[in-house]
């Protein structure tokens, strides 16, 4: 059949049900945009790309469905690097788009030419560039293909000399990848060591959500194994939170339930997950990863398998698929040994943390530091981050979908929400872009309508993302709740300075003057400031209802004192030593 390119383009996203776009208008995609409308695809105008990229993310990663990157060429889309590497780390299936200049021009250093290919390449799961107008259906079904079946983003760059050539072509049918169940003698071996374990720990990544009915075949597996199941780094929705067998989540801030638990493992299970190192650095002070178990681990990229922690068995696979496989070959008798025992100090364990965690209402300082009891002392009638969460725990709807920035604040928050159900907790991932949580939970909302939304963020982080107020307040776009938490610093890095530079607080302090809760109004949104613990759960109680009833978006400011939790990365910091000293007067007017 005769076409243009891009209708041949909207023809192939219409083939593969891609809905949705992000991104900011420009000349070299227009080609295509203008069909957008005929074609039944929503091109979301967002303030800045960044953010269109972790709208996209927050989309797919709340929907399972795919959807679409795309900006004008060169600075539009170099501002897509942060979301992209953001998807990457994620494994968020996205089309990124990248418009290029024209062929004929590239190289003369033109307007807005970048090389977007070489950009990219450590960024994406796959990258191919269309040569000829011909082949535009077929490049883009394999870059399409690609992004689902390595779960991650997968770029076409399409010089914009592509667009408006008619051409003969005709649109292929998507190409689809069958998920491996893993490989037969793995499986059997993984089977055998669950079997004979006496203390069985199950590890759930993000792959057990990505997978279709992982959650549902770990918990088969778990409850004939009687085996706690763990979750990675921002994974807590990777399990039913309300299981007797669900432990909580691992890594920084998280669960000292789980902590203990895995720490006890003969063998461990490590679904879909790469173990990252977030999930398993110590935490509380604990060193709980058991170096003397034997591990199994599920993953659907072999490169990742034994990167970071010694693996007896390796399984590349679909999470669901394998558990079901492992499942289907354990012995008669698995999981018996110290059954009623193992339960027994399973719910002991959970009950005791779980009192633990709801008498936290401040954070520690370090012996020689003093930096929380000042802060505590300075504002004493205001929240601190626990009890803003706590508050927060009391109004948040169950059904609710999450996310949650990078940042001090929002790290202190992951040992508290569960989930009944897998896709409602978004979160930056391991490459920790800051100014993550609002574009995210915008994302989720346009996917998920009719299911409230709350996102997280700390006030360093929301600056980044606060322009995307000046978007999402038109008519088309769907109302969201979101929360800040505001304590005017850098928190992350302001603990790091009590720690290791002596209070030396550079960089760390925000404008007091700002309101958010103002920018909010001053946006047409709605802006409320909380500044008690009930106020806080009154604020959202009535936020809900109104995105939910009234089609209104609120920005809570949730006013809390300066007290820091635990540092990212004390595995990775240590006291400079002073040598030859540095002194203004050395200073120059060179």
């Amino acid at each position: 059949m005769q076409m243009t390119t891009e209708e041949a383009f909207v023809k192939v996203l219409q083939r593969h049900g891609i809905r949705h776009a992000f991104g900011i208008i420009g000349s070299a995609m227009m080609p295509i945009s203008d069909l957008f409308p005929q074609a039944g695809i929503t091109f979301w105008d967002c303030a800045h790309e960044g953010s269109a990229g972790m709208m996209a993310d927050g989309y797919t990663r709340a929907t399972g469905k795919m959807s679409m990157m795309i900006a004008q060429n060169g600075p539009g889309i170099t501002n897509f690097v942060t979301a992209v590497k953001t998807a990457y780390w994620n494994h968020t299936p996205l089309l990124l788009v990248t418009p290029q200049a024209a062929n004929k021009t590239i190289g003369q250093g033109g307007f807005q030419e970048v090389e977007q290919m070489k950009l990219f390449e450590d960024m994406v799961a796959y990258q191919e560039e269309l040569r000829d107008p011909t082949r535009v259906a077929e490049v883009l079904t394999r870059v399409i293909s690609q992004a689902k079946r390595l779960s991650g983003p997968a770029q076409i760059n399409v010089p914009r000399d592509m667009w408006t050539h008619v051409v003969d072509i005709e649109i292929p049918d998507p190409i689809e990848f069958e998920a491996s169940p893993g490989g037969e003698n793995s499986v059997a071996e993984a089977a055998d060591l669950l079997s004979a374990a006496t203390n069985p720990v199950i590890l759930n990544g993000a792959g057990v959500v990505l997978s279709k009915g992982g959650i549902e075949a770990s918990r088969a597996l778990a409850e004939r194994l009687c085996a706690p199941v763990c979750v990675g780094y921002q994974h807590n929705d990777a399990f039913p939170g309300n299981h007797p067998l669900f432990v909580g989540p691992l890594g920084y801030n998280g669960s000292k339930a789980a902590m203990e638990l895995i720490k006890e493992a003969d063998v461990v299970l490590a679904l879909g997950t790469r173990l990252n190192p977030f999930s398993t650095l110590p935490g509380y002070g604990m060193e709980y990863w058991p170096a003397g178990a034997k591990v199994i681990q599920v993953d659907i990229n072999p490169d990742r398998i034994g990167l970071t922690k010694k693996v007896t068995v390796g399984i590349v696979g679909d999470a669901a698929k394998v558990a079901k496989g492992i499942l289907a070959q354990l012995g008669d008798d698995a999981g018996d040994a110290n059954r009623e025992a193992r339960k027994a100090k399973i719910a002991e364990t959970k009950s005791r943390w779980a009192q633990q965690l709801a008498s936290m209402d401040h954070e520690d300082d370090d012996p020689g530091t003093t930096w929380n009891e000042r802060a505590r002392a300075a504002k004493p009638d205001w929240m601190s981050p626990r009890m803003a969460w706590r508050a927060i725990q009391a109004a948040l709807p169950r059904e609710a979908i999450i996310s949650s920035d990078i940042g001090n604040n929002c790290a202190i928050g992951n040992a508290y929400p569960d989930f009944d159900e897998g896709r409602k907790y978004l979160a930056p991932g391991l490459f920790g872009p800051c100014g993550y949580g609002l574009p995210a939970i915008v994302g989720a909302k346009i996917g998920c309508p009719d299911v409230p939304v709350v996102g997280f963020s700390g006030d360093g982080a929301f600056g980044i993302a606060v322009n995307e107020l000046t978007a999402i307040g038109r008519g088309e776009w769907p109302p969201i709740t979101q929360i800040v938490f505001r304590n005017y610093q850098w928190g992350a890095e302001k603990r790091n300075s009590t720690l290791w530079f002596d209070d030396n607080f550079v960089g760390t302090e925000l404008d007091e003057g700002v309101s958010y809760a103002g920018v909010a109004k001053a946006c047409g949104l709605q802006g409320v400031v909380a500044r008690t613990m009930d106020e806080l759960t009154t604020a959202l109680n009535q936020a809900i209802t109104d995105q939910m009833k009234h089609g209104k978006t609120t920005l809570i400011e949730a006013m809390i004192n300066q007290e820091l939790g635990e540092p990212f990365r004390r595995d990775a910091m240590k006291k400079p030593v002073k040598v030859a000293g540095i002194d203004a007067a050395d200073m120059t007017d060179a």
